[in-house]
Formats: C-alpha cells, sequence, structure tokens
C-alpha cells in the first residue's frame, strides 16, 4: 500500500493541459493537469493531480502519497546511458518528475548492473494519469526513456512551501 507523503521539502508545479508557461523557480510544486471532455458540447473538465520528489530523491510522490521507490532495477532500452543492449538500472536518486501528455516521468541516477556504469537517465515512464489516478506503468517490463523533455513549470503558478 502506498504510504502518505509528509515533507518540508520545497514543491513544484506543471500544467500538462498545453497551456504552460517558462521560467518558474525550481522550488515551485509540479501539478499535471488532465483534461477531459465530459460531454460533447460542454465545458471541459480539469483535474490537478500534484507530482513532487521526497526524501531528498528517495521517492515520487503523487498526490501526497508515495507512488514510486528507489531500489527498483528497471531494463531500459537506452543506448546514451551506457553500451549495454538492454541496461538494468538499480535506480538510487530521482532527480526530477514530470509529465509528458499524461505520462509521468522522471529524471534518474542509477548503476547499470551489467557494466558498472553509473549516470542519469533522462526521463523515463513511471506512470500514468488516467481519470485523475495515477496509474503504475509496469516497470518490470523494458523502459524507454523519452527522447523530449517534459511540459516545462507553469510560470503563473504561485510558489509554496510544503512545509
Amino acid at each position: 500500500m502506498p504510504e502518505p507523503a509528509t515533507s518540508s521539502e520545497p514543491e513544484k508545479r506543471i500544467t500538462a493541459a498545453g497551456n504552460a508557461g517558462s521560467g518558474a523557480s525550481s522550488t515551485a510544486s509540479r501539478l499535471a493537469a488532465a483534461v477531459r471532455d465530459v460531454r460533447p458540447g460542454h465545458v471541459l473538465e480539469t483535474m490537478t493531480t500534484r507530482l513532487r520528489v521526497l526524501d531528498d530523491g528517495a521517492w515520487l510522490s503523487v498526490d501526497d502519497t508515495r507512488r514510486v521507490s528507489v531500489s527498483e532495477i528497471w531494463r531500459l532500452d537506452a543506448p546514451a546511458f551506457c553500451e549495454c543492449d538492454l541496461a538494468d538500472l538499480v535506480v538510487e536518486n530521482f532527480l526530477d518528475v514530470g509529465v509528458d501528455g499524461r505520462t509521468v516521468t522522471a529524471r534518474v541516477y542509477g548503476q547499470c548492473i551489467v557494466c558498472g556504469t553509473k549516470s542519469t537517465v533522462e526521463w523515463v515512464p513511471v506512470g500514468r494519469i488516467l481519470d485523475g489516478e495515477f496509474v503504475d506503468i509496469d516497470r518490470e517490463g523494458i523502459l524507454e526513456p523519452r527522447r523530449n523533455d517534459p511540459e516545462p513549470a507553469a510560470s503563473n503558478e504561485p510558489e509554496t512551501n510544503a512545509g
């Protein structure tokens, strides 16, 4: 069962609805806004999901609940990370969290247990936001890092502190 998140770490804000600005402080909470059409001819409804890195990079929190932790082994198709055909990455630290559409992505630091390479992997998908809820991506399968950066932090979101 996911553990409730409590943290005094700063939050970051982001919107995935396609109207994100740029230039917000990196100390602001990432919020993923998923837009869905309730019924044809009606106003679109927006749902917001808070995404944070907690405990000095040990957890990814979704809506104040710890959902993804370090120490997992992920199989990656990531030639930019190491020379292995498929890297077996031990996730040691979450550096950042973002969204790409409805997909929650994370920048992670870790080590390939096959060749020993230690480095950062850019924007690995870890879950999706469906109907306002976080759904895990099968991280036991082969993961492929996203080639593009996720949505930038929204500049119109106020900076807040979680603690």
